[in-house]
């Protein structure tokens, strides 16, 4: 089992943005999926722009079925999400303080084996809530049209991009959209942080996290308890 090191992001946002949420976790969902190939044939770039149009095919065929039939779309999603989000290294992040190494490291061994499970379960808990809350959300960017801005040439020689989308839908403006990616162990690309409109979702979560984590007065497992309706809210 891994220990609960975090991926670091920077200060929290502030709570005014939470709002945005759902939208942008629309954004998220419409544009990150994966087959899972080798990062050494495929950038992060390719494996953003191939998989874009297998996105768009799962939110197309589920306007049909959707409404009638949810659990079919979430299982769906989840099919083509879930190989290239990093959803631990999320969860660590939005954790914080509270999941630190130094925190850790402090903890006797039964501390430790506690820590690690609860940074499990928040993983398992963002991973179910985040479909379930948002993917609703994505049938409402169906027929956009993505432009990939950045080129990433080369990007295969580092071990973390960011790639920059546009995002034409009805708005007026196109949404700019920011990946953070980073190279799994085994050399895939998976999702690390998303960006839209300056708005950062590791930023905004953490920053619930470390709300409820003071309303529940440090009990973490009540804080990952909660969290769905904290997410919702």
């Amino acid at each position: 089992m891994q220990h609960p090191v975090l991926s670091r992001f920077s200060p929290t946002a502030a709570p005014a943005v939470q709002k945005f949420v759902p939208k942008l976790l629309g954004v998220l969902l419409l544009l990150v999926c994966a087959i899972n190939v080798s990062a050494q044939e495929e950038s992060a770039r390719d494996v953003l722009s191939a998989t874009t149009d297998r996105v768009l095919k799962v939110i197309e065929e589920a306007r049909s079925y959707a409404d009638k039939d949810p659990e079919r779309y979430y299982a769906q999603v989840h099919e083509v999400l879930d190989p290239v989000v990093d959803y631990r290294g999320i969860a660590r992040g939005v954790m914080g303080q509270y999941a630190t190494l130094a925190r850790y490291q402090s903890l006797d061994e039964q501390g430790q084996a506690k820590l690690r499970e609860q940074g499990e379960r928040f993983t398992e808990t963002m991973r179910i809530g985040l479909i379930r809350t948002f993917s609703k959300g994505l049938l409402a960017f169906g027929g956009s049209r993505v432009e990939l801005e950045d080129d990433d040439s080369g990007a295969n020689d580092r071990r973390r991009v960011q790639l920059r989308q546009l995002i034409y839908s009805d708005a007026p403006q196109p949404y700019v959209v920011i990946y953070s990616m980073a190279r799994d162990r085994d050399g895939s690309w998976l999702l690390r942080n998303l960006i839209v409109e300056n708005v950062n979702l590791g930023q905004i979560y953490r920053s619930q996290f470390e709300s409820s984590a003071r309303r529940f007065k440090g009990d973490i497992d009540k804080v990952i308890d909660n969290w769905s309706t904290d997410a919702a809210r």
